[in-house]
């Protein structure tokens, strides 16, 4: 599985930004599930929003209402609303079979986010 992240940059506190992320496999079951994880300097990786292909998501608490992920075929985007300086991380694509089996299957490059308060 191929992942391509677009989006990303530097922004103020409140302001918003996309996301994007396109997957390409022989294999469309190998990007079932897409989603966003995040990983700021000294912590760990996290999840913050992820949907299949049914249309199923889950999205951490610290962005729920925030942040909107979206799904067309093999293109994911997030929309990320109100940010806030907590918000500052790398943010990676990752694509697997189901949502359970995201955090060990398939990930991109990482974009970075920064979120100036």
């Amino acid at each position: 599985v191929q992942l391509v992240e677009s989006g990303g940059g530097s922004v103020q506190s409140g302001d918003s930004l996309r996301l994007s992320c396109a997957a390409s496999s022989a294999n469309p079951f190998d990007f079932n599930a897409m989603g966003w994880y995040r990983q700021a300097p000294g912590k760990q990786r996290d999840l913050v929003a992820a949907i299949t292909s049914g249309g199923i998501h889950n999205y951490a608490d610290s962005v729920r209402g925030r942040f909107s992920i979206s799904r067309n075929n093999n293109m994911i985007n997030l929309q990320m609303n109100n940010l806030k300086a907590e918000d500052t991380a790398v943010y990676y694509c990752a694509a697997g079979p189901t949502l359970a089996l995201l955090p060990t299957a398939y990930w991109g490059q990482g974009t970075q986010v920064t979120v100036s308060s």
